[in-house]
């Protein structure tokens, strides 16, 4: 019923920037390094970025100009681009003007310059590392943040007016500083799309789990994502609605997405679902999807119990599987009442790497892995094979009954990232790069995944437990410490990778 949840594009601004008093005395030089900065935009938007390019600047009236057009068109990032010396004063004013976080691009057009034949005009198409370090004091002293890009520019071809050779696109030098560029491109992108998100909270916190609770304000303040409050009677109202056609094409889609188990599992408690468990969780199902749309959700994080036999305690024991589709559908859905995981899980979904919620499910000390995972939603985008439902008689520590997800995260890289919260109400990332494996898992409904850290579980476990993590967070694919940084970075939220 829903299409994936659409990922606006970052706006990111671009602009060049050099010395005025150069283009009277050296010919065709702007017009060269207008072309440098043509090709980073380019590079820019093939990534996905929204980009406005000013062109050049190159005097305090013109950063001016640059700062009010980058405000106009509401930039989420600044590159500026520094494509010979260039004075500070000629382009603080952009960045005092508009806010947006700016990164400085020191890319240099040639890996060696030919040192038999170069001119002053030659060399000044290379030397935009010269006044990096200008901008670096006068922005620290403006009290602005600096980042900066080091790298080559990565042509793939040279310039006519060239005296060397400039295609340098394949060099380890381009290819770091491009996968920097593009990192902080989908940085700017998470930060746009947190801007004005939409987070359901239905229901409340499970009972106890002081790491669980937040404040909403605090979310909202740090995050720029609105909190949408939901009650139980919300989705209730939407189940009323819901047809016979409705929960059949649901139960189809359900079918294809996931392996309906036998009788073959361990514990008893996990059986095949029955088809009165299965039309529920498909009734469910389009309930959610209808609470979704109405109250134009991004993500949502969720708990209810409800009183034994209380009609609410079997709207929720239906809520797994729903939340699954959901969870691969863009609108990533977190258990227990989880605000902060849920903010984890929708920043690795934006970014395209899943996002799974998970805990510490136990230990294989003899594999050296940590198995990891929860009883709740699963990302069905980053699963290896497909999901199995399984009906369970109980919820262990919860009540009602229903329909569980087992699966396992696909075997490679993973990223987990945990949002937590400190003493001072600040929110702040936990990143752990480590390697998923294809180790043996429980047959008991839930989704568990043996994870491989560089350090074995004990060391690894010392040093997580003393950051004072949450006990959830989100597993991702891919290996994306550097990006997620990045995220924290723009976010101004604290990071750690360990």
């Amino acid at each position: 019923m829903l299409v994936r949840k659409e990922v606006k594009k970052p706006k990111i601004g671009v602009y060049s920037a050099g010395l005025k008093h150069y283009w009277g005395q050296f010919p065709k030089l702007r017009e060269r390094l207008i072309g440098y900065g043509e090709f980073i935009a380019e590079k820019i938007e093939e990534m996905g970025g929204e980009v406005s390019f000013y062109g050049l600047v190159d005097c305090e009236q013109e950063a001016q100009k640059a700062g009010v057009y980058f405000n106009e068109r509401d930039v989420d990032l600044i590159f500026l681009h520094s494509a010979t010396y260039v004075t500070s004063a000629s382009v603080l004013p952009v960045h005092q003007i508009c806010k947006a976080p700016a990164v400085i691009l020191n890319l240099q057009p040639t890996a060696r310059i030919n040192y038999e034949k170069t001119t002053t005009g030659e060399w000044l198409a290379h030397c935009g590392a010269c006044p990096v370090p200008e901008i670096s004091n006068a922005f620290h002293r403006a009290g602005i943040r600096c980042r900066i890009v080091n790298g080559l520019l990565g042509l793939t071809e040279t310039p006519e007016i060239s005296m060397t050779d400039e295609m340098t696109s394949g060099r380890p030098e381009a290819l770091r500083a491009w996968k920097k560029i593009e990192e902080w491109v989908l940085a700017a992108k998470v930060k746009r799309n947190l801007k004005g998100a939409r987070f359901g909270f239905l229901g409340n916190t499970y009972s106890g789990m002081l790491d669980m609770y937040s404040d909403y304000t605090m979310f909202q303040s740090q995050t720029g994502a609105h909190i949408q409050v939901l009650e139980m009677c919300d989705l209730d109202r939407h189940l009323k609605t819901v047809t016979d056609k409705e929960t059949a094409e649901k139960k189809k889609e359900i079918e294809e997405f996931f392996v309906i188990s036998g009788e073959n599992a361990a514990d008893p408690l996990a059986k095949k679902p029955t088809d009165e468990q299965i039309d529920w969780s498909a009734k469910i199902a389009v309930a959610q999807e209808k609470l979704v749309k109405e109250f134009d959700l991004d993500a949502l994080t969720y708990y209810y119990h409800g009183a034994p036999g209380n009609h609410y305690e079997m709207v929720q024991g239906g809520f797994i599987v729903g939340h699954s589709l959901l969870t691969a559908e863009g609108i990533p859905c977190a258990g227990e009442g989880d605000l902060k995981t849920c903010l984890a899980m929708k920043i690795c979904d934006i970014l395209g790497k899943g996002g799974s919620f998970c805990e510490i499910v136990t230990v294989d000390y003899i594999d050296g892995t940590i198995l990891l995972g929860h009883d709740g939603p699963f990302h069905l985008e980053i699963a290896k094979g497909k999901p199995i439902l399984r009906g369970m008689g109980l919820y262990h520590g919860k009540q009602g009954t229903g329909v569980s997800v087992e699966a396992k995260v696909r075997t490679g890289d993973i990223t987990n990232l945990a949002c937590t919260q400190t003493v001072d109400g600040r929110l702040k990332f936990i990143i752990t790069e480590a390697e998923s494996t294809d180790g043996q898992i429980m047959t008991i409904g839930n989704t568990q995944t043996p994870v491989k850290f560089e350090k074995d579980p004990d060391s690894y476990m010392d040093i997580w437990f003393a950051e004072a993590p949450t006990h959830h967070f989100a597993m991702s694919v891919g290996h994306n410490a550097s990006l997620y940084e990045k995220v924290a970075d723009l976010l101004e939220i604290q990071a750690v990778c360990l």
